[in-house]
């Protein structure tokens, strides 16, 4: 996997041109910070830095629901709360759709951040295609892009701050393949098409696991999809089907992992498969502790989201930004999961930052 985002040629499309006329609408930014409030729009804090007006920074991620995006959004309000202490009045605006397969709503949120003219945009793409067009015309009407966790097809962006997430994924096929010994069936559970850091870490899994001959892959073209319902729903089927031979399982992402954890458990088989799966809850910690789960590979998303707005306001500011910024995962493990440097990413500080 390169992590260095792809040269993408968008069209004009019908849309785009509506974008267009969007832009000429008269909505100013006291009208932004004013009239954008719903559940899933949070404006984390009061700016009251002097007289300044503040860099308005429109942060908008996959979803909102997962406690992945809680621990990002909480590494939203760190950086934003520094910069202010620090005399920089900044303003972040939390947006996104509840579910994450909802590429229209994401598209339509950039969109309308565009026409309100924030200062800048912090984005997690659904896609890696299809959010190309209304983030190069962000750009191109003066609106720095940063993208995280997830890639996008266009290298006029500011920066890309993500897990390198095929290490990830090699990460956890290798620790699979050497949980079984080198021998065994495994069942990949794919998440969603066209979610780039997912298919990097499915992509990574497979590389890894042919370093194993006696570990046969016999399942790995199946999506969960993006809920918990239908991520259980796919998780049942596969291990209803492969219960009396499948010896391991891997998970691109939090949703998918708890479910297959649920489904292997339903069947009475959750201490004998080996699970590796990514991300982790308290749910999935409890797992872990449990010997349900045996290996998660973590992410930083607090960091994540904290240098995201930290890349974005030095870009508004015209200071040197870093193109990529590759985060490295870590594997925890029942034997490791104690360890301070463990501890910090199982457990982050989220009601510091979010309340209760």
């Amino acid at each position: 996997m390169s992590l260095a985002p792809h040269q993408h040629s968008s069209q004009q499309t019908t849309r785009t041109r509506r974008w267009f006329g969007l832009l000429t609408v008269g909505i100013t930014l006291g009208g932004l910070l004013t009239s954008c409030g719903n559940d899933n729009q949070t404006a984390t804090t009061s700016v009251k830095v002097g007289d300044a007006k503040p860099i308005v920074i429109a942060v908008i991620p996959k979803g909102t629901t997962h406690e992945f995006w809680k621990t990002v959004h909480a590494g939203v309000i760190k950086a934003e709360r520094e910069f202010n202490a620090a005399g920089t009045p900044v303003k972040t605006i939390w947006k996104g759709p509840l579910k994450e397969d909802d590429r229209a709503s994401q598209i339509d949120t950039v969109q309308n951040f565009i026409a309100q003219g924030v200062n800048g945009i912090v984005l997690m793409p659904l896609d890696r295609t299809a959010l190309v067009a209304p983030v190069e015309l962000a750009i191109n009407t003066g609106i720095p892009v940063v993208v995280a966790d997830s890639a996008l097809e266009s290298n006029k962006t500011a920066s890309y701050i993500a897990t390198n997430n095929k290490a990830g994924g090699m990460v956890g096929g290798k620790h699979l393949g050497t949980l079984l010994n080198g021998k065994g069936k495994v069942i990949l559970l794919r998440y969603m098409e066209g979610s780039a850091s997912t298919e990097e870490r499915e992509a990574g899994f497979m590389e890894a696991i042919k370093e194993f001959p006696g570990i046969q892959v016999i399942s790995s073209d199946v999506h969960a999809g993006a809920t918990q319902e239908t991520a259980l729903a796919a998780s049942q089927n596969l291990i209803s089907r492969y219960k009396d031979e499948v010896n391991g399982v891997f998970c691109p992402c939090e949703p998918v992992t708890t479910a297959m954890t649920q489904a292997l458990t339903e069947q009475g088989i959750n201490k004998k498969v080996k699970v590796v799966g990514f991300d982790n809850t308290q749910r999935l910690v409890d797992w872990l502790k449990s010997g349900d789960i045996h290996g998660l590979v973590l992410q930083d998303p607090l960091d994540m989201g904290y240098l995201a707005v930290k890349a974005m306001v030095s870009a508004i500011q015209g200071k040197p930004v870093e193109k990529i910024n590759a985060m490295t995962p870590k594997l925890v493990t029942p034997e490791n999961m104690d360890q301070p440097e463990f501890k910090s990413l199982l457990y982050p500080p989220l009601s510091e930052y979010l309340g209760k």
